[in-house]
């Protein structure tokens, strides 16, 4: 994709995005039923360069959705299932020793983190040190085995899974490390017209299947966007918005931080900077795929929840009221002025 020089040209190529983005939703629509939300979330992720954190119950086609993306787009696609004796090489990959002629040398052999997309399938089910190698490559684009870096290919997008339901055996991620991924997505489950529908599709004689959008592209238009999105405008009042947004999640502010009792008593700690870039960053993709090349108050409002759910840490009294980072930030969005 050739990068515009203008503002003119920027438009111009925001209209074929918008274009490009509806073809992959038609594709996607054939094989998942309903999770609109989802989808767009998972677009906007990959497509401003950001790994997902997703959590739902099994069965709800997490895998069949990043999948999909992955056929549609013509991407590398892996699925790695965490487990608790995973070891980092099983993802990273491994040295082995190969002998010819007489001669004896040492061969690295990629794992599966070597693909352009990334189904991290239960990730909280492995130790610290395996989940660590995994987040090591996400947040640098490279693995290091044996004294040697080998890159990843771009774009590197990873989709970790989270079954909400499996507690024992589990290693939650800590906070610093939830904090690294872009979104974090819930997967609900399907109404029972969604339901339906799901039950034609899979229980019939014709299986439905997703073509590509972009053959032999391999990344290129994915690699674009993130680097066209940068040119979209935000006015300064609207990212002063989103400034008091991360602001009012934080208790220590010197401008007073969570604003009211009623957010201030359930948090235990608030958005670090990378909420607030993530919302910016989101904020350009959404209005870029919409076709318009300036950021919309809206915009900010429909990234603020997938951005900073994961990044607000609620203390005893909200586990203890049932109270969910949703509600304390849809509190916070209510108590923030746009201006």
């Amino acid at each position: 994709m050739h990068m515009p020089s203008s503002s003119t040209d920027i438009a111009a190529v925001a209209e074929r995005v918008a274009a490009g983005r509806e073809r992959i939703l038609a594709e996607i629509r054939k094989v998942i039923v309903g999770q609109d939300t989802v989808i767009d979330e998972v677009l906007m992720a990959l497509f401003t360069g950001g790994h997902c954190l997703i959590t739902g119950v099994p069965g709800l086609a997490k895998t069949l959705l990043i999948k999909t993306v992955a056929q549609i787009l013509d991407l590398s696609f892996k699925r790695i299932q965490f487990t608790p004796d995973l070891m980092p090489a099983d993802i990273t990959g491994t040295e082995v020793l190969d002998e010819e002629n007489g001669h004896r040398s040492l061969r690295f052999v990629k794992g599966p983190v070597f693909a352009q997309i990334i189904l991290a399938d239960e990730i909280n089910r492995t130790p610290p040190k395996t989940q660590a190698a995994l987040l090591e490559a996400m947040q640098e684009y490279h693995v290091t085995a044996a004294g040697r870096t080998y890159q990843l290919e771009r774009p590197f997008f990873v989709l970790a899974t989270q079954n909400p339901i499996e507690l024992e055996g589990t290693y939650p991620l800590p906070e610093a490390q939830l904090d690294r991924f872009f979104f974090k997505l819930l997967v609900m489950p399907p109404a029972p017209p969604e339901l339906r529908e799901i039950l034609k599709r899979t229980t019939g004689a014709e299986i439905p299947d997703a073509g590509r959008v972009l053959p032999d592209d391999n990344g290129d238009l994915v690699n674009a966007m993130k680097q066209l999105l940068r040119q979209v405008m935000i006015a300064p009042p609207i990212e002063d918005y989103v400034v008091r947004l991360v602001h009012a999640t934080q208790q220590d502010g010197q401008n007073g931080g969570a604003a009211k009792t009623s957010v201030k008593q359930y948090i235990r700690f608030g958005s670090s900077p990378r909420g607030a870039q993530a919302i910016i960053l989101g904020a350009k993709g959404n209005a870029l795929v919409e076709g318009r090349v300036h950021v919309s108050y809206e915009d900010v409002e429909k990234i603020t929840l997938p951005a900073l759910r994961h990044r607000i840490i609620l203390n005893f009294q909200a586990e203890a009221e049932n109270i969910t980072a949703d509600q304390v930030i849809g509190e916070v969005m209510k108590q923030v002025p746009r201006q």
